[in-house]
């Protein structure tokens, strides 16, 4: 594993449950800096650990949106 991503949510705004999942998870080379976790950076990692561990923000109503709209623009054209 080269990368853990939190995104979206309690991802992106839940620094405790971020810890709370990457306690577990030290064999894995998962390392957190808690100083950066509390501050929401977008590397959270320490410097040490072997895999990096970002938090990266999302917009997943935008892309549900995105993802439907052709779809929708197809079935009112085509009467379906």
């Amino acid at each position: 594993m080269d990368t853990l991503v939190f995104a979206e949510g309690i991802g992106e705004n839940t620094p405790l449950i971020r810890e709370r999942i990457c306690d577990g998870l030290g064999v894995l080379g998962i390392e957190l800096n808690q100083a950066r976790n509390a501050k929401h950076a977008p590397l959270i990692s320490a410097d040490a650990g072997r895999v990096k561990v970002r938090v990266i923000r999302t917009d997943e109503e935008l892309m549900i949106a995105k993802a439907v709209t052709p779809v929708l623009n197809f079935e009112i054209h085509t009467g379906t």
